[in-house]
This record gives structure tokens, sequence and C-alpha cells, in this order.
């Protein structure tokens, strides 16, 4: 179960880092994490909306990146 939670924690670290990074709109953000949570199994279905509006709420309110 420990392994399960790095692994879930790392990917959703992942998410965020990648969506920082990566020029989309909000809706394309949130489809492109709905797919990969998906595609993993890592969230059951009923949840997945709830997580991917979190994930892309903590997105939008993060500072942008000084070059």
């Amino acid at each position: 179960m420990r392994d399960l939670t790095i692994f879930v924690v790392g990917a959703l670290v992942g998410a965020v880092a990648t969506a920082l990074y990566t020029p989309l709109t909000g809706a394309e953000l949130r489809a492109r994490i709905r797919v990969q949570l998906q595609k993993r199994g890592i969230i059951e279905a009923d949840r997945l909306d709830e997580l991917v509006e979190y994930i892309a709420a903590q997105v939008e309110e993060a500072p942008e990146a000084v070059e």
C-alpha cells in the first residue's frame, strides 16, 4: 500500500510539473489529466472529476515560473 501511495503522489507531482510548463488552456489541461488518470487506473471514475478540478485549480493558482 505504501508503494502505491508513493506512486500516486509522484504521478500527481509529475502532472502538476508538466502542467506548469505546458501552454494549455484550462479545459485542455483537465482533459489531459483525466485521460492519464483513467489510463493508469489511479482513481475511481466517480472521484475523477473532483480530483481533476482540484489539480487544475492548483495549477492555475500557482505563481508564474521565473525565467
